[in-house]
């Protein structure tokens, strides 16, 4: 089986996650490009949960749909509060909303995006 990446494009992941967390109520979801900076990964996904359950709930549904389609996950870190995942090219951060506000991700992401461009 060949790995989701040789066969789309990262825009097109992306899109693909962006819909599978729309389509389990995912708010506010968000990403950055960062193709053009010095990060870690070249795309940025960014959403809301609806509190701890729906967290790890939106996590599942990316993994189940997402592995058999080729992605790789080959890192996450999860709490009640917080879910990061790495897929290489793409991290994915699903928080609740006061993680969210709290960190502050798209003031840190849109700041290195702009150092860089």
């Amino acid at each position: 089986m060949t790995k989701k990446e040789d066969t789309l494009s990262i825009d097109e992941r992306v899109e693909n996650i962006v819909a599978l967390l729309d389509s389990k109520k995912a708010e506010e979801i968000e990403v950055f490009d960062l193709s053009d900076a010095d990060y870690i990964a070249k795309r940025v996904v960014i959403a809301n949960s609806i509190g701890g359950k729906h967290t790890s709930a939106l996590f599942d549904h990316l993994k189940n749909e997402l592995k058999p389609q080729g992605e790789e996950f080959l890192s996450t870190d999860l709490s009640d509060d917080w879910i990061v995942t790495d897929l290489g090219d793409i991290l994915i951060h699903i928080m609740t909303p006061q993680y969210r506000q709290r960190y502050s991700l798209e003031e840190f992401l849109a700041e290195i995006s702009k150092k860089e461009n």
